[in-house]
């Protein structure tokens, strides 16, 4: 599992030194202070939104923890993925989000004293391809709160981004890829338990798991009752 250490250390880096299309630190930092300028006058706290890996694995610090909806975006495996959890032998697919619909999932807040520390940690976990577009998405926590959360989500301009995404597409993909983090289909059931952790259910990753489980069998899920 990857750990903050991985990623402070450099370790995390270093695992995609040999993709052309690896982002430097300094990128990386850009990317962050211009997501920061675009911040809603309404967003008071930054909240950063959970759909996948960062649901059972944040990693980050944060100071309160929601159930929320996600309005505009659904869930999407539309990343072609060589790394990680797939190779360039046998691809496979990283998750991400596309316009339309909406998506349950959770949503953190960053503590302000350690903002900078935070989200510096999250930014070169998730963009150290430059496979997301970090958006300020409009989201309901589960108290009926409005306001606004980063959301990764999937920049279809880029190289990896792949347009067919259907479950009939995507679970063959995902049963045979796998990394040095582990298997595709290990995350997919991840995700899966996750979302039943928080009482949460989404279509499109049920069609997934009920398309998969003839395929490969199911890895026994780590997903801890609490945020580490």
């Amino acid at each position: 599992m990857l750990t903050r250490q991985a990623i402070n250390s450099g370790e995390y880096l270093e695992h995609f030194e040999s993709l052309p299309n690896l982002w430097t630190q300094e990128r990386i930092d850009r990317s962050l202070a211009e997501t920061l300028k675009r911040r809603p006058a309404d967003a008071l706290d930054v909240w950063v939104f959970a759909y996948g890996s960062l649901m059972w694995n944040p990693m980050v610090e944060f100071d309160r923890r929601e159930v929320a909806t996600l309005h505009e975006w659904h869930r999407s495996f539309c990343l072609r993925l060589i790394i990680g959890r797939g190779s360039e032998e046998h691809p496979g697919r990283m998750l991400a989000l596309e316009p339309g619909g909406c998506t349950q999932g959770v949503a953190l807040r960053l503590p302000q004293a350690k903002l900078d520390e935070e989200l510096r940690v999250m930014w070169v976990r998730e963009m150290v391809l430059g496979s997301y577009q970090p958006t300020w998405a409009p989201v309901t926590l589960n108290d009926g709160t409005q306001t606004h959360a980063i959301a990764f989500v999937a920049d279809p301009s880029l190289d990896q981004f792949e347009a067919d995404s259907r479950v009939a597409t995507v679970a063959p993909i995902v049963s045979l890829a796998s990394g040095m983090l582990g298997t595709n289909a290990e995350y997919l059931f991840k995700l899966h338990a996750a979302l039943d952790e928080f009482g949460l259910r989404d279509d499109y990753i049920e069609q997934l798991i009920g398309a998969l489980v003839p395929i490969a069998q199911p890895v026994p899920p780590d997903v801890p009752g609490t945020a580490g």
